[in-house]
């Protein structure tokens, strides 16, 4: 939105908390996930609407008809994780996990990346052709920044306490395209109100391409520059990984691909050579990080797990509540 405003556009934003409005960015307060209140809104009509709401796929049937309408443009957010595995750098004709792969009790899910694509299904055979499809990869910024799947409270959290870091040695090897979410945003304003980018898929990723043993290492330079000591490290196979993992279809059929891509659909509206390189982001956006560390809550669950590979202990007054030491107990010593 401040990227659209700085440009001299008026942005309208829905938000569930008050909020205070400036001159270009008014605040709608409401959720837009109800109907009632979407409806409302969209009895204007608008230049652009960009969502970046998550539907079920029953939830964008009932309301895409209503959001198409209502607008010139309608900027729908996939993901890149609708691509099935691919030895050539990925173009956006590239198969998809939801038409190419094999595996029945996969494609019985409503898996994120299957679920994606068939929200994409209903974009495709729409009436109308005024929307656009983005389909972003895996982004980083100030307040997140993965590793493999592990979001910074499951990996990051444990290095600042002086636990080891566990990961995947399978994932570590393989090649993945991380982003920095600022230049996402501006690429996908350089498709607002462009009529070239209608009826049309793009991916907008970072032209940087590393292995995530090198995302692990631009981790580790940072810490160990910050704490004065290297964070330790274990690797895990690939069934003690998915032993405190949700998402194992997350890592089966995206983390353990080789993920890299061929912008030059993207490069006919914004030049990706000019995003930031993945060692400068990610180097600048964990020290901005550990300047004012805040973390969301922490699985100790999955922690105590953690814990009993490495044969570490958390202290108890670490964790909050008795319900969690609890569940932390049990999951280190008994199951």
């Amino acid at each position: 939105s401040n990227i659209l405003s700085n440009n001299g556009d008026k942005v309208f934003v829905t938000s569930r908390a008050r909020r205070a409005s400036t001159d270009s960015i008014e605040y709608i307060q409401g959720n837009a996930k109800e109907l009632n209140f979407l409806s409302t809104i969209l009895q204007q009509t608008w230049d652009v609407i960009v969502d970046f709401m998550i539907y079920s796929e029953d939830e964008l049937e009932e309301r895409l008809d209503l959001l198409l309408d209502s607008t010139s443009q309608y900027i729908f957010l996939s993901s890149a994780r609708v691509y099935d595995n691919s030895k050539e750098a990925i173009i956006e004709d590239s198969p998809r996990l939801l038409d190419s792969s094999a595996d029945k009790d996969f494609l019985l899910t409503n898996e994120y990346s299957l679920s994606k694509a068939r929200q994409e299904n209903m974009l495709y055979s729409a009436a109308k052709r005024n929307w656009t499809i983005i389909r972003p990869y895996i982004t980083y910024s100030e307040h997140r920044m993965q590793l493999g799947t592990l979001e910074k409270e499951n990996w990051l959290y444990r290095a600042l306490k002086g636990r080891t870091i566990v990961f995947s040695e399978d994932i570590q090897n393989r090649l993945t395209t991380l982003t920095y979410g600022l230049d996402v945003a501006t690429g996908i304003a350089k498709l607002i109100n462009n009529s070239n980018s209608l009826g049309e898929t793009f991916h907008i990723t970072s032209e940087s391409v590393c292995k995530w043993s090198d995302v692990l290492n631009i981790y580790l330079n940072v810490l160990e520059n910050r704490l004065g000591e290297r964070p330790r490290v274990i690797l895990q196979d690939l069934h003690d990984f998915l032993d405190w993992n949700v998402g194992k279809y997350q890592i089966i059929y995206d983390r353990l691909f080789d993920r890299q891509f061929d912008n030059t659909k993207i490069n006919g509206f914004i030049d990706t050579e000019e995003f930031v390189q993945v060692e400068i982001g990610l180097t600048k956006c964990l020290n901005t990080f550990l300047d004012n560390p805040e973390f969301k809550s922490i699985n100790w669950r999955s922690e105590a797990k953690k814990d009993r590979f490495s044969k570490e202990v958390t202290p108890l007054k670490e964790i909050d509540g008795l319900k969690q030491k609890i569940k932390y107990l049990v999951s280190r010593y008994l199951f």
